[in-house]
């Protein structure tokens, strides 16, 4: 069998240099750790941390009528945002599930630049290719090779981030994004992340990646910034209860059944997936995402069973134990007649059940 041949982002040498674990992820050679997972998420809480996000999938939408083609493929209402502004969202099937979720953001009325997941980015490009076939004026470009994207995240993101950069950060709110440069380098600059952190993900062209990798490093010293690997990422989006795609949504859950409906804009006229969404609000939901504490010894991890008594009623989605909070939690799928916080759970580790209980969510929310 023929060996895969892993893609390194632009600041695959940065990595090298700073002694990361890498690792196989989405098709590229990524550091899962630097320092230690731990010492990275705390960095992130209590000051800045740096991530390479250039895996991820960047798609333009181009074309008088990129709005109506952005409707239909999306659940949420893009005609709501002005040029500047972002706003999550779901790519759906006719089924009312999950293609991939997004992030969209408008450029102009004629262009709409899409955030996807890397491992979904070929996947989604095609799908989109498909539906803009039945779309006059409409072009979709896969730009995810133009770009490289690094996060800045944390309470001190700003501070380090206002060193390279003329732009007036404290006028780009949350979910707003501008053109402009970084370290003299044209960037877009957008006040958006996945660690439940005020903070902002930078889009530079590749080739300027690693100088303003180093740079932000640099800017960063005084506060005890830290590139943070995949590990510390995903445990910073789990303590937020943000949602990962493969894991705790996909091709088989809806919208409503994983808490998001507020991203379901059934007031649109039309879109993909939305009649199978109106059916099943009509109907209700017979499932749930839900957050859990374990009150036994042991962790959730991703695929674990849950039970109710002598039924088992869900598979946990994802699971670990929360840094910041310093207890074990998990996320899955269970009846909606268990979804309320305090419901009693078990969750089978080892062939053992151990005990659980439903909390609110996010687990974790930033003072403010």
């Amino acid at each position: 069998m023929a060996e895969t041949t892993l893609k390194r982002t632009p600041l695959y040498e940065c990595h090298v240099e700073a002694k990361a674990r890498l690792v196989p992820f989405a098709g590229f050679e990524m550091p899962v750790q630097y320092l230690g997972v731990i010492d990275e998420h705390r960095a992130v809480r209590t000051s800045v941390g740096l991530f390479d996000v250039s895996h991820m999938g960047e798609v333009e939408v181009v074309g008088r009528r990129a709005l109506d083609f952005v409707q239909h493929v999306t659940c949420n209402d893009a005609s709501k945002l002005t040029p500047g502004r972002a706003q999550y969202s779901g790519l759906m099937t006719p089924r009312g599930t999950f293609v991939d979720d997004l992030l969209v953001h408008k450029i102009s009325d004629d262009r709409y630049f899409l955030v996807v997941n890397a491992s979904n980015t070929d996947k989604d490009y095609a799908y989109m290719c498909a539906q803009a076939a039945g779309f006059d004026g409409v072009d979709v470009h896969n730009r995810s090779d133009d770009y490289a994207q690094i996060a800045i995240q944390g309470p001190r993101a700003l501070e380090v981030l206002r060193k390279l950069t003329p732009a007036n950060l404290t006028e780009i709110k949350y979910y707003r994004f501008v053109d402009g440069t970084v370290d003299g380098a044209p960037a877009i600059i957008a006040r958006t992340g996945y660690t439940g952190e005020d903070g902002f993900e930078v889009y530079v062209a590749p080739a300027d990646a690693p100088r303003i990798w180093r740079k932000l490093l640099d800017a960063g010293r005084e506060f005890g910034i830290m590139p943070v690997g995949l590990g510390a990422r995903d445990t910073l989006r789990f303590e937020a209860s943000m949602a990962l795609y493969g894991n705790d949504i996909d091709d088989t859950t809806t919208p409503l059944e994983a808490g998001l409906e507020w991203i379901v804009k059934l007031e649109k006229e039309s879109f993909l997936g939305r009649e199978a969404l109106v059916r099943q609000q009509a109907a209700g939901i017979k499932r749930k995402l839900v957050g859990f504490e374990m009150k036994g010894r042991g962790i959730a991890r991703h695929s674990y069973p849950i039970w109710s008594g002598d039924s088992e009623v869900g598979i946990v989605t994802s699971g670990t134990h929360a840094p910041t909070l310093g207890k074990p939690l998990g996320m899955g799928y269970v009846p909606v007649e268990l979804s309320e916080p305090g419901s009693k759970l078990d969750i089978e580790i080892r062939e053992q059940k151990i005990a659980a209980q439903v909390v609110e969510t996010p687990f974790y929310r930033r003072p403010r």
